[in-house]
């Protein structure tokens, strides 16, 4: 079957796939270390679970996942952990990352593992299972497959399977198709129920007629009804997600858009490969294939313990004395290692020894002439050199409005222009200082809003603190009321029938206990130091009180007539 749909633009550059296909894939040697990254996937960096000095078993695992969005990682071989400390990684940026360094100790031993029937497994458990077993994407994007593979939101229709490895010297997925199809089926059979879509096309370039005919074979021997494999034409990049699910089923998957939403999900034939090693015999991803390529003496495909210095593989496939850089990836989107001793990742598909002679320096830019070219073969079909003229003259805004981020980064411009200019280099430019700017602005609006929330929490503080005071004085005034009631002499209560005279006279004795309250508190009780004089003086304030009590009860007396 030939794909029937074709995508905007793409170019055609040399293939180089001949020479690391003459021969099956390898397995490497068992290195002298392994420097094992705890972030080969999209999302938060596994949490380290070992010590320094712990020996651990091949398959255990290193660094657990934080977060909805994260991925184990394991240890690739038997050994003892020698540090947990920052390290070049494999990574375009050059900038160190935390890694477990293990030392094997040459037994290769497992742990305990085993796999389950999915069939008769719940697909959360089967999810599960594939994040703890750290499966991602191995077409380049490591995305945890254990997310990719749910949609609660959207019906997947259709689910296609990534061979198509379009870029050049590349050629892991074309050896996995030739050697290990079976198990490639049965792991997208495994992400097809999860997902419960109806089919599975398997796009492959025609210019791997092996590997079409071992897929064909195995969908027979399998009794795949509901399989097909495509043969895609030879275009860079009809291997990109978009491109390709454009090609096999005519279905264009806008910007902005997630091709769910569209009832189609895509995944690389590598990934279906490693779910099926992880669901039914429980092992996790510890090593990958990787293309061995260029500037070397024997170009081949190895299969990969993750966390092999690329130094020390190289040296197996022969790596020449004038090798001056090592490409992972492919010539068109890889990225220059920034050293020969970082380890291998699950993102890398390939490594490229580069040399002068091979890949010559890059001719200075000239000033681009408006020839539309890169318009001409962009499958995003953008405005590469508009986008081009807003990132050197730092109009990120603009640059937005033309659509920076739908470009895919797969260098078909920077190939085909005439002018030499490094097109792609300036649109990762504008997109790096795009997202250190909303960076930047993010962190200063989180700085407003923490200053606000301080500003509010000392006013509820402060108002806080004086109703705290108003009620202690409160409750001083009602203690201090309730002391001097107290100490007050009560009348007895009358009823509300009672005899206004009564009441007379119980406001009259209320008056004469207090007199008599004060005139002891006055009178001194111990009087018998007192001199005669003392003793004359207290003699006339009696006389006066007892002269003024008089006239308070002749005055109550005639106000009660």
């Amino acid at each position: 079957m030939k794909a029937a749909f074709k995508f905007h633009g793409g170019v055609h550059p040399p293939t180089h796939k001949t020479e690391s296909t003459r021969t099956p894939i390898a397995q490497t040697a068992l290195p002298s270390k392994l420097v094992i990254p705890l972030h080969q996937h999209v999302g938060a960096r596994a949490k380290p679970v070992v010590q320094v000095g712990e020996h651990v078993l091949k398959g255990q695992m290193i660094g657990k996942p934080e977060g909805r969005l994260s991925n184990a990682v394991h240890a690739s071989t038997s050994g003892t952990v020698s540090a947990i400390d920052l390290q070049l990684v494999a990574h375009h940026s050059g900038q160190p990352d935390l890694c477990v360094t293990i030392v094997p100790d040459g037994r290769d031993e497992w742990i305990a593992h085993t796999g389950v029937d999915y069939k008769q497994t719940a697909h959360t458990e089967l999810r599960h299972l594939l994040r703890q077993a750290g499966v991602v994407g191995l077409g380049g994007a490591v995305f945890p497959s254990d997310l990719k593979a749910y949609s609660n939101k959207h019906k997947i229709k259709t689910m296609v399977l990534n061979g198509a490895e379009c870029e050049p010297y590349i050629t892991c997925d074309d050896m996995l198709m030739r050697e290990r199809p079976a198990d490639i089926l049965r792991g997208a059979e495994v992400l097809r129920e999860l997902l419960y879509a109806e089919e599975i096309l398997i796009g492959i370039e025609d210019n791997k007629p092996e590997a079409i005919a071992a897929m064909r074979q195995a969908v027979i021997d399998g009794k795949h009804e509901h399989m097909t494999v495509v043969a895609v034409p030879t275009v860079y990049p009809s291997g990109g997600a978009k491109q390709l699910m454009r090609i096999l089923t005519g279905i264009e998957v806008a910007a902005g858009v997630r091709s769910t939403e569209k009832g189609l999900q895509c995944f690389n034939v590598a990934t279906a490969y490693s779910a099926w090693r992880a669901i039914a015999h429980g092992e996790p991803l510890l090593s990958r294939i990787v293309t061995v390529t260029g500037n070397v003496a024997h170009a081949q495909n190895f299969e990969v313990l993750l966390g092999t210095p690329v130094d020390e593989l190289m040296a197996q496939a022969g790596s020449r004395p004038d090798t001056d850089k090592h490409i992972m990836g492919g010539p068109m989107m890889g990225v220059q290692l920034p050293s020969a001793t970082v380890g291998i990742t699950k993102a890398a598909n390939c490594i490229i020894a580069s040399s002068p002679a091979l890949f010559p320096p890059p001719k200075p830019a000239l000033p681009c002439i408006r020839c539309t070219r890169c318009a001409e073969v962009c499958p995003a079909e953008l405005q590469p050199q508009d986008l081009y003229w807003f990132a050197k003259a730092n109009n990120f805004g603009k640059a937005q409005e033309f659509h920076l981020f739908d470009c895919i980064e797969c260098g078909a411009c920077t190939y085909v222009c005439p002018s030499n200019i490094p097109l792609v280099n300036y649109y990762r430019y504008a997109k790096s200082e795009i997202w250190a700017r909303e960076q930047e602005a993010q962190a200063a609006e989180l700085a407003r809003e923490r200053h606000e929330f301080r500003q509010l929490r000392i006013e509820r503080e402060k108002q806080e603190k004086a109703e705290k005071l108003a009620q202690k004085e409160k409750a001083a005034a009602v203690a201090k009321a309730a002391s001097d009631a107290v100490q007050m002499p009560t009348a007895t209560p009358l009823g509300p029938n009672a005899d206004p005279d009564d009441a007379m006279q119980l406001r009259i004795d209320a008056a004469l206990a207090r007199a008599k309250e004060q005139a002891s508190a006055a009178h001194p009780k111990n009087t018998e130091t007192l001199t005669p004089q003392q003793h004359a003086e207290i003699a006339e304030a009696d006389a006066r009180r007892a002269k003024a009590h008089e006239m308070a009860l002749s005055d109550a007396e005639q106000k009660s007539e």
